[in-house]
């Protein structure tokens, strides 16, 4: 039988800033974004601050009278990825079968490391002393015998501890649970389950399958699944060809964005870099963009088309992307927020279509382009619309990408989507 660890750093963010200056262990602290950039929310917190009501998500000047002592923290990530890689290379000694879920989650694999360190519990509690004593944070672990069921470990384990859910107890230690423990029930989806009185894991569990799928779609069925333990997906190394879903950036912009110009010009930024990424990937060409939009009101939307033929030219990224707002967004606020990412992609192996001249040549024109920009910098060249906004000619987005895995489906079921984003 398999066993699956799920770790999970503990207020990471927070816990590093307090490892970089110790005299911040007892007093309320918040990591920030950057305000001066409108990314002034909470990005993560300590413990102390949680005490206050503090939490992940807030915007500062909530979290501020929550707690008027806070101390506040611009995020430096440079030096979060370099706790998390030193983290890393600890799961490392215990499996080659490491799976990414975010700067501070990792899956592992340790099937068959059993024979060499212990029980999944015992190589569970190793990891956890190794992470406290030689780096100075702390993790939760979560072990079970399948990926959905470990990540709900770690969400129940105390900070610093570990949790198993085994075949003999998951019906008293998960299905009491309420339903959006489970990994991938996000706020809207327990909102229709609870519509029908299935407010817990168990509930679920026990739920007819025909009414959830015709409550959630071919995503009933699988929530279903997740809540019985019938996860078969496997942990994936960053080196696996499989591993990425998509590719994508995102960007809180400056300001407000007011009008369809505005918008465009902000989703050919965003598209450059993505199209970049994509053809330094070696993962061919894509063919599915997504879209997420974020208003001033922080209400959030999203969508996504399949293009006609597969790309990585930026402007028919972009193009795609802008169809996807005009059909999904209603402009009854400005926009504060995009994020486009790409899926489904080609492969090395491409079909050609009757009419690629031109996609041939633009595509060769923005690899000649990549070439100026990794010899002199990423913003040396830039799109003319660009350049009549300074504050976005000078942002270097492509250095903030991002990189998705697989999620538990695989990928010929990712590379349209996904479904259901988990709640925060």
């Amino acid at each position: 039988m398999r066993t699956i660890l799920h770790s999970d750093l503990n207020g990471f963010y927070a816990s590093v800033e307090i490892l970089k200056n110790p005299s911040l262990k007892n007093v309320p602290v918040a990591v920030t974004g950057n305000k001066a950039e409108r990314h002034g929310v909470v990005l993560a917190k300590n413990a102390v601050a949680a005490e206050y009501g503090v939490r992940t998500g807030d915007v500062c000047f909530q979290a501020r009278k929550k707690c008027p002592s806070l101390v506040e923290i611009t995020a430096d990530f440079d030096s979060y990825t370099a706790v998390s890689e030193e983290v890393r290379r600890i799961y490392g000694r215990f499996t080659d079968r490491v799976e990414s879920f975010g700067i501070d989650e990792c899956w592992l694999d340790v099937t068959e490391s059993q024979s060499l360190f212990g029980t999944g519990e015992q190589i569970a509690e190793k990891i956890r002393a190794a992470v406290k004593n030689e780096i100075g944070v702390t993790v939760s672990v979560g072990v079970s015998w399948n990926k959905v069921f470990a990540k709900l470990g770690s969400d129940v384990a105390a900070p610093d501890s570990v949790f198993s859910v085994s075949r003999e107890n998951y019906k008293t230690a998960v299905w009491p649970l309420p339903v959006n423990a489970l990994l991938y029930v996000g706020k809207a989806t327990a909102a229709k389950l609870n519509k029908y009185n299935i407010f817990t894991v168990g509930e679920l569990a026990a739920a007819d399958e025909d009414r959830l799928r015709m409550l959630l779609g071919k995503w009933g069925e699988y929530l279903r699944a997740f809540a019985n333990g019938a996860d078969l997906s496997p942990v994936m190394r960053a080196d696996d060809p499989s591993y990425i879903a998509s590719i994508g950036n995102s960007l809180t912009n400056y300001r407000d964005l007011r009008c369809g110009e505005d918008v465009y010009t902000l989703m050919l930024l965003l598209a450059d870099s993505v199209a970049s990424r994509l053809r330094e990937s070696g993962l061919g060409k894509a063919r599915t963009v997504s879209l997420s939009v974020t208003d001033s009101a922080l209400e959030r939307y999203s969508g996504q088309k399949t293009m006609s033929e597969y790309s990585c030219v930026s402007k028919d990224i972009a193009d795609c992307a802008f169809g996807v707002f005009l059909r999904i967004y209603p402009w009854k606020n400005a926009v504060r927020a995009l994020g486009i990412s790409v899926s489904g992609f080609s492969g090395k192996a491409e079909q050609c279509g009757f009419f690629t001249e031109d996609a041939r040549k633009a595509e060769r024109i923005e690899r000649a382009v990549d070439g100026l920009r990794k010899k002199y910098g990423n913003n040396i060249v830039q799109r003319a619309a660009v350049l009549r906004d300074k504050k976005l000619y000078s942002t270097d987005i492509k250095n903030e990408h991002t990189v998705h895995p697989v999620n538990f489906f695989g990928r010929n079921r990712t590379g349209n989507g996904g479904g259901p984003a988990r709640g925060s």
